[in-house]
């Protein structure tokens, strides 16, 4: 947000739990003492059925950049009201709700184009892994244990990872696998390659760092597809 405009306004959407508060906590990271003055927080409860309100709220505060962090089904709200406002901010969707046939489809594509997001993960239908080695194996595992099913939604590929680790984790525990030495071996992956993660991002995690993938890539959504753009960002 701050390349495009170092002097933008941001506004926040988010849940009222630590989930959505480790978004705010982000963004007072990169803007220290700026935050109270740059930013404007909208929240919502979890039980909400709706999150218009806060849409339009967020908008007369004259803000031009907004970050929503929210569920999926609240993502289409969120989407569909930003374009019935004929609001144009620079516009970041949470990864969870950056599904297209799960959010984006049932917001209107049209109405998605430019939004952005960010991922870690191969998207199985872009044409720059059309011949990589990993997405083909695990079209074949889709194909085998869940055919018919939508390419497009990511918890498949999440799930497909997440396995993957944990074949690890177990490879490496051997013949022990009480809790102690299973988390002992989760807490010790080094430099751990997975298929479906995008080149250059690998597992890590130590006994006092449990986030096993700390890079990602930013991507904006063409009306189509999720088309990555920019080198890969570390949290650091």
């Amino acid at each position: 947000i701050l390349r495009q405009d170092p002097n933008a306004r941001i506004c926040i959407l988010h849940e009222d739990t630590d989930f959505g508060r480790d978004y705010t906590a982000g963004a007072r990271d990169v803007l220290g003492d700026k935050y109270a003055a740059t930013v404007r927080e909208a929240v919502y409860e979890f039980t909400d059925a709706s999150i218009e309100r806060q849409i339009v709220e967020l908008k007369s505060t004259g803000c031009n950049a907004l970050i929503a962090t929210t569920l999926p089904s609240l993502a289409v709200q969120a989407i569909r009201k930003v374009n019935e406002l004929g609001w144009k901010p620079i516009f970041f969707m949470n990864t969870i709700s950056a599904s297209v046939p799960l959010v984006l489809q049932l917001a209107g594509l049209e109405s998605s184009v430019g939004l952005l997001s960010s991922t870690h993960i191969k998207d199985p239908l872009d044409p720059a892994f059309e011949d990589d080695q990993g997405v083909k194996d695990w079209r074949a595992w889709l194909s085998k244990y869940l055919p018919g099913e939508d390419l497009r939604r990511p918890s498949y590929v999440y799930g497909h990872n997440a396995a993957t680790v944990i074949v690890q984790v177990l490879k490496q525990a051997g013949n022990d696998l009480s809790r102690e030495n299973i988390m002992r071996q989760a807490t010790n992956l080094r430099d751990l390659e997975v298929p479906m993660l995008l080149p250059g991002i690998k597992v890590n995690t130590s006994p006092t760092d449990y986030y096993a993938v700390q890079q990602l890539q930013l991507m904006r959504f063409d009306g189509k597809r999720w088309v990555r753009f920019g080198d890969l960002v570390y949290d650091e």
